[in-house]
């Protein structure tokens, strides 16, 4: 029996695995390191509490800085197929930590919550709470305050006319959509919860797939397959476009039915692509079709040459991944 107990039901490497006795197995991105202020940077971090009643938490970032200036605020998801990780994982608490001093930006990275104890479309969900969370501190908000609900750094040290949301892979996934659903357009905020203009967005090596073989994916059917199998696991049971849940709009922006991308809530969007990640062409096609949509913003493109999937989470001193941030760095800051 107990052999029996640990079967398999789904394997999907390099990330999870989930057993028939309902156990699951992160084989990834379960590290954890408590906040700090970082000796080099002088950058300081606290975990904070956006939603008692589902328990969705966010660390914050805030560089060393003395001046009274008030400061661009990134609001950052990560990465990990919307199966692993979390701000506390030491490779993005070191990443954002990076960004934030780079571009002296205060950060409030989310910690949404995982599949498949948490059925998307919860990350997408959790990601806009936190959206809702951020704005009730501007004045008259409920966060504005000194109750429990208010967080310091984000309402004394935070500029709300240069808010941009940012994410790597999955995370810039949740970008998007945000994205879209917050306006129709950079002037344009119709839900109430969220009071600021996103003044641009961050893509980093996005997450956006399909049913249908591009660009390298024609000659690599390996990778096709495995990156097939990360959304097959977690796509929304229903939620089937057509004859493939890889077309669902979640994770395919430009497919026919996705929402109409002239309906993206800001001015500015920088991607970046990695030469040598197999989803480097979804990048390139999400920025062709921006491009050609009726959006009144300005896309600029980044690819880095021979370097693969979110590489500079793994090689954070390199110089690709010092000059990128350097550039997402003067992005936020223009």
């Amino acid at each position: 029996m107990g052999s029996i107990s640990r079967e398999i039901l789904h394997d999907v490497p390099p990330y999870i695995r989930v057993y028939k006795d309902k156990t699951i197995e992160r084989l990834l991105g379960t590290e954890v390191i408590p906040p700090t202020t970082d000796p080099i940077t002088g950058v300081t971090s606290k975990d904070v509490i956006i939603s008692p009643q589902t328990g969705i938490t966010a660390r914050i970032f805030r560089p060393s800085q003395t001046t009274n200036k008030k400061l661009p605020l990134i609001i950052y998801f990560h990465g990990g197929a919307f199966v692993i990780a979390s701000p506390a994982e030491p490779k993005y608490h070191n990443s954002v930590t990076k960004l934030v001093s780079e571009s002296c930006a205060i950060a409030v990275s989310v910690d949404y919550r995982l599949a498949p104890e948490h059925p998307l479309p919860t990350a997408f969900d959790d990601s806009f709470a936190a959206l809702q969370w951020v704005s009730s501190h501007i004045v008259g908000g409920t966060g504005s305050g000194s109750g429990s609900g208010s967080e310091e750094w984000i309402k004394n040290d935070v500029d709300f006319d240069k808010v941009y949301l940012a994410g790597d892979s999955a995370g810039a996934t949740i970008a998007h959509h945000l994205a879209i659903r917050v306006g129709s357009n950079p002037s344009i905020r119709p839900d109430p919860d969220v009071r600021f203009k996103i003044r641009g967005m961050i893509l980093i090596n996005p997450y956006f797939w399909g049913k249908d073989p591009i660009g390298s994916e024609k000659t690599d059917p390996i990778r096709k397959a495995m990156v097939d199998k990360w959304w097959e696991f977690v796509c929304p049971s229903g939620s089937d476009n057509g004859s493939s849940k890889l077309d669902d709009p979640l994770i395919n922006p430009v497919v026919n039915g996705a929402p109409d991308l002239a309906g993206l809530g800001c001015g500015r969007v920088i991607i970046t692509v990695s030469e040598k990640d197999i989803l480097r062409d979804r990048g390139w096609a999400y920025h062709e079709a921006l491009v050609k949509s009726n959006w009144n913003g300005n896309v600029e493109m980044v690819e880095i040459e021979g370097e693969d999937h979110v590489f500079h989470i793994f090689d954070p001193n390199g110089e690709k991944a010092m000059n990128m941030m350097k550039k997402l760095a003067s992005f936020i800051n223009e």
